[in-house]
């Protein structure tokens, strides 16, 4: 059985994370007051974009498709583009309990709470569970495998 970490915020509410045996962690705790986030997915914008003869790259075309000015309003790509730019509903990459603690994707969990349970492993996604989030994780040198 693994170790409990446990985060108290400063509502006091108490979080326990317990890390399973296939890497992931059970994040448990008050949840009654939270936010949670769900990345932008850009696939059917760039494409419409490339496809009409677009050459910006993908990380490019993520600013300019939001850009706004006070004065003019969005600018022609963002009109055009911005509207085929969706949330991808199946996927959270942030969960934010009121008074703590927020978590997103890539966070380092050992950075976030210093506790050598969770040492190496970083948010890829979160799933709900009944008493929480089961935290998806990766590892914090996985990218090095190539």
């Amino acid at each position: 059985m693994s170790k409990v970490v446990k985060y108290k915020n400063r509502y006091g509410d108490v979080f326990t994370f317990t890390k399973q045996e296939d890497g992931n962690v059970l994040w448990e705790g008050n949840f009654e007051f939270h936010r949670y986030g769900m990345p932008n997915d850009y696939t059917d914008a760039y494409r419409a974009y490339t496809a009409n003869g677009g050459l910006m790259g993908l990380k490019e075309f993520k600013e300019a498709v939001h850009e706004y000015n006070d004065e003019t309003g969005y600018t022609p790509l963002a009109k055009q583009y911005g509207p085929l730019v969706y949330s991808d509903t199946k996927t959270i990459n942030m969960v934010d309990p009121s008074g703590g603690p927020y978590l997103s994707t890539h966070t380092n969990l050992y950075e976030r709470f210093g506790d050598d349970e969770l040492k190496g492993l970083c948010i890829s996604s979160f799933e709900p569970i009944e008493t929480g989030y089961k935290i998806h994780t990766y590892g914090e040198f996985d990218h090095l495998d190539d």
